[in-house]
């Protein structure tokens, strides 16, 4: 069996990279979202309550809560976590000594750190995913890298511990969730924060758009169960499809880092057999095999045929897929009801647990008899013990996951055992297993709405206020922004789907904008010079419901349409009573003024220095400029660690004409061993005496 080094390795670097995007984008938006004078100040989550030292790191597990020892704030110690965490990904990403688990584990801490006082900013499913997958990383890293493996049989390494794979399983289960739970023409009008190629996919043909959405049903509810699969080419169908459609999403829509992450959990679909042959670096030698080898071929492919086969009936029975030659089209229609999906789930959700458990188990079966195999009593006694604390950890993570993963069908959910919820209740606070279902259900299907904010002087002449990022002005075209969160645009996007006391941010967002709060203004415009009250803060505000359509081909300098559907936030100003009724009803009121900040502390002059230099760079330029420092110095070390060609090499020049001693030819039969082939040993022939 091929092991799985080379993709864990592909999955400790995914990680580490996106956790500094992640970083690095957070990083930006901290003064405006958290600052002294942010939209949710940070020092409002920190209250100290008279618990213990140990007992309030435990309800509430942040880093913070340190801070003040090293003479900072909550939003400044936010700003060294955030920096940090940048820096040391940027390590483990480009030096392998880094990837290990001390190096995740404080990665994974940092984010979970900020998570606990993120507040609605910082709640989104990636936000749970990252810190999800980050703590299967600190399980996946090694103690300490051995720089030097060397390569074993069928793509192997040798030296493989027997507990490697087993928490490079949960990262497989934790896509399958992902995907399974998470299941358009008017998607791309619709979507968050589009982009350019959205308004061009928008406009093809309908049963295009249809067909698309048919492959989504495919790829994520047909096609996951193949991640278990014995086939490694079934696997490798389901890691190319899913790659597929990441891509294509990361194309047409800018959904930050979520889409990359996804592309790190797939690494779980890949071996080390693989990988060496898709390099090159595989040596095997073809050689006879024999008939239980032969008949396993056999029995794999006909596997996939079935597969293929089940798959293709399935996909033209229940979505009615009919040619029409004459029109060049694929035409397609749900054959099932809402209602009939609903009874499907009930019936499968049981089954994909044991599923689950079944492959659990063959890998934990798999790992004992790698064991077993373990020469030396003191290298299998130490064996032993790092097999039984990781499979532990393995068989609690994947119980545990078991809660959330049941909320899709709230009748299974109910059938799990109680000691499962309560140990899930016990851990839920750290993120380490979560529930998924990113967009289920497309909005705005009558035209996407979007909030606009407009400011006044006089209350009677009123200027809107535009984002950098969400739709607004309709002549300007939907800006690429991945891997960039800007996390005040997508709180907007979700503000506009009610009413606005469902999101008591946004009267926070008014109250800073009224007193012209520069943190939160560049928010909204990084060069203040472009925001239209950049000079005197405006007297009235007041925001706008209007809904939005791509625009039609044809209309010149126009990439929307909108319509004015309704008010969605009244006139207020500076102490309007009605908004200090709001202010007081969402408990946003300012009770306690903020500690005045050291101008001493050395430490907190050296993240306001950073800050005044990076600062005027946009967050989407800062991060490629990161992703280009990355592939720069990559391809550096490519260059310097690749060898030198014999004829360069001034040793080789001085002996390229040195005669070779003669050696008698029975003698060099009788010293030199036979030749052995690395890839399959029992091939070799021992040398014939002469």
């Amino acid at each position: 069996m091929a092991g799985s080094r080379l993709p864990q390795q592909l999955f400790l670097q995914g990680v580490a990279a996106v956790f500094m995007f992640a970083f690095a984008s957070l990083y930006t938006q901290i003064p405006g979202l958290y600052g002294v004078d942010g939209i949710l100040p940070a020092r409002k989550t920190l209250r100290p309550q008279g618990k213990g030292r140990w007992q309030q790191l435990w309800e509430t597990p942040t880093l913070l809560w340190e801070a003040p020892q090293l003479g900072l704030d909550t939003t400044q110690g936010l700003e060294l976590l955030s920096l940090l965490g940048t820096l040391l990904a940027l390590g483990a990403l480009l030096l392998r000594q880094l990837r290990t688990l001390l190096v995740y584990l404080l990665l994974w801490a940092a984010y979970l750190s900020a998570y606990q006082v993120g507040q609605v900013f910082l709640y989104f499913q990636w936000d749970s995913l990252l810190l999800e997958t980050g703590f299967l990383a600190v399980l996946v890293a090694p103690l300490r890298q051995r720089l030097h493996h060397k390569q074993a049989p069928q793509g192997g390494l040798a030296g493989a511990l027997p507990h490697e794979d087993l928490p490079f399983w949960l990262v497989r289960w934790l896509l399958f969730r992902l995907m399974f739970a998470s299941a358009l023409t008017y998607h791309y009008e619709t979507q968050c924060l589009p982009t350019p190629a959205s308004w061009f996919t928008h406009h093809l043909p309908v049963w295009l758009h249809k067909l698309c959405v048919v492959a989504t049903f495919l790829i994520e509810i047909a096609v996951p169960p193949l991640f278990f699969a014995p086939v490694r080419r079934l696997r490798l169908a389901a890691f190319y499809s899913q790659v597929l459609l990441q891509v294509l999403i990361i194309i047409t829509g800018n959904y930050n880092f979520f889409n990359l992450l996804t592309l790190v959990l797939t690494t779980a679909l890949l071996d080390d057999g693989y990988l060496t042959a898709a390099s090159g670096n595989s040596h095997c030698k073809k050689t006879a095999t024999s008939w239980p080898r032969t008949l396993l071929a056999t029995l794999s492919l006909l596997l996939e045929f079935a597969v293929y086969g089940l798959l293709a009936y399935g996909t033209v029975h229940y979505f009615g897929l009919e040619v029409d030659w004459e029109q060049y089209a694929i035409h397609s229609r749900t054959t099932f009801t809402f209602h009939q999906f609903s009874q499907w789930l009930k019936t499968v959700t049981l089954p994909t647990m044991w599923l689950g458990m079944a492959s659990l188990t063959w890998e934990l079966l798999t790992a004992l008899w790698r064991w077993t195999q373990v020469r030396g009593w003191l290298r299998r006694l130490y064996s032993a013990v790092q097999l039984f604390i990781i499979g532990t950890a393995t068989v609690a993570l994947f119980v545990i996951s078991l809660v959330p993963y049941s909320y899709v069908e709230p009748s299974t959910h109910g059938r799990l055992w109680t000691g499962v919820h309560r140990l899930f209740g016990t851990v839920e606070h750290l993120q380490l297993a979560n529930s998924y279902g990113l967009f289920r259900r497309m909005t705005g299907l009558g035209g996407r709405p979007e909030v606009v904010l407009e400011g006044s002087y006089d209350g009677q002449h009123w200027v809107e206020i535009e984002f950098m990022y969400k739709p607004g002005n309709v002549s300007r075209p939907p800006p690429i922004v991945a891997p960039h969160q800007p996390r005040l645009d997508w709180q907007m996007w979700f503000a506009a789907l009610g009413p606005h006391s469902h999101s008591p941010w946004f009267t926070a967002l008014v109250l800073r904008l009224l007193q012209g709060k520069e943190p939160v203004i560049r928010l909204i415009q990084n060069d203040v010079a472009k925001y239209p009250f950049h000079k005197q803060p405006p007297t009235y505000l007041r925001a706008q419901r209007y809904k939005y359509w791509l625009s039609h081909p044809g209309e010149q300098s126009r990439w929307w349409r909108r319509q004015w559907a309704e008010e969605f936030f009244p006139p207020v100003s500076l102490g309007d009573p009605a908004l200090d009724m709001l202010l007081r009803q969402f408990g946003l009121q300012d009770k306690s003024p903020p500690r005045a900040r050291s101008s001493s502390n050395i430490l907190a002059q050296a993240l306001c220095w950073v800050r005044k230099q990076l600062s005027p760079l946009e967050p989407p330029t800062l991060l490629w400029g990161l992703f280009a420092a990355v592939g720069a110095i990559r391809v550096m070390q490519a260059l310097h660690s690749r060898p030198r060609s014999p004829r360069s090499s001034p040793l080789a020049k001085g002996e390229k004409h040195r005669p070779a001693p003669k050696k008698d030819s029975g003698a060099a039969n009788k010293q030199a061993p036979p030749a052995r082939d690395d890839c399959d040993s029992s091939s070799q022939t021992p040398g014939r005496k002469k």
